[in-house]
């Protein structure tokens, strides 16, 4: 079966938001293939199947925190609505609700990247429990070594490229 949506376009467009990993509704819309609007219609039609650990509606602070961090949810900039967020449940939970083909498909094709992202998470943190166990075995000539891991392991910012034409500094 040909995937409907590529697993690292579903990676990028999964948030975290009051610690939980979420999509937004635009986001859910565009992969299903479907307007906003009709998505979040279907939901309040089936409000029932989505408690708040399933879907919730973000705050206007975390929105914001969101465009500044990810700075590309320029959709939905000027809306009056502020988004609805759904965890991994809430999104299960859409496949019941929308009954197309495609969002069958797009649906086992976003739990497949939560999927991912759990077990990439599970991994980091065994990995970093394994670093401790061997560091405590080991003396403190090795401490070089076990610094230099956990620096590769931290997380990377990417460094932000200036847009535009900088003007040359006078000597």
């Amino acid at each position: 079966m040909e995937t409907v949506v590529r697993q690292e376009v579903i990676e990028r467009i999964i948030y975290m938001v009051r610690g939980h990993k979420i999509m937004l509704d635009s986001d859910l819309a565009e992969l299903y293939g479907v307007e906003v609007k009709q998505l979040k219609r279907q939901v309040r039609r089936n409000v029932e199947r989505f408690p708040a650990d399933f879907m919730f509606q973000i705050s206007k602070e975390e929105y914001e925190s969101l465009r500044r961090q990810f700075g590309t949810l320029k959709r939905g900039e000027h809306s009056k609505y502020l988004p609805y967020a759904f965890t991994e449940q809430g999104v299960a939970m859409l496949s019941s609700v929308l009954k197309s083909k495609r969002a069958i498909q797009v649906n086992i094709a976003i739990m497949r990247s939560f999927v991912k992202i759990r077990e990439m998470l599970s991994a980091h943190k065994d990995l970093a429990r394994k670093l401790e166990d061997m560091e405590k075995k080991y003396d403190s000539q090795f401490r070089v070594v076990f610094d230099a891991i956990r620096q590769l392991m931290a997380p990377t910012e990417k460094a932000k490229r200036k847009i535009g034409f900088g003007r040359e500094k006078e000597k």
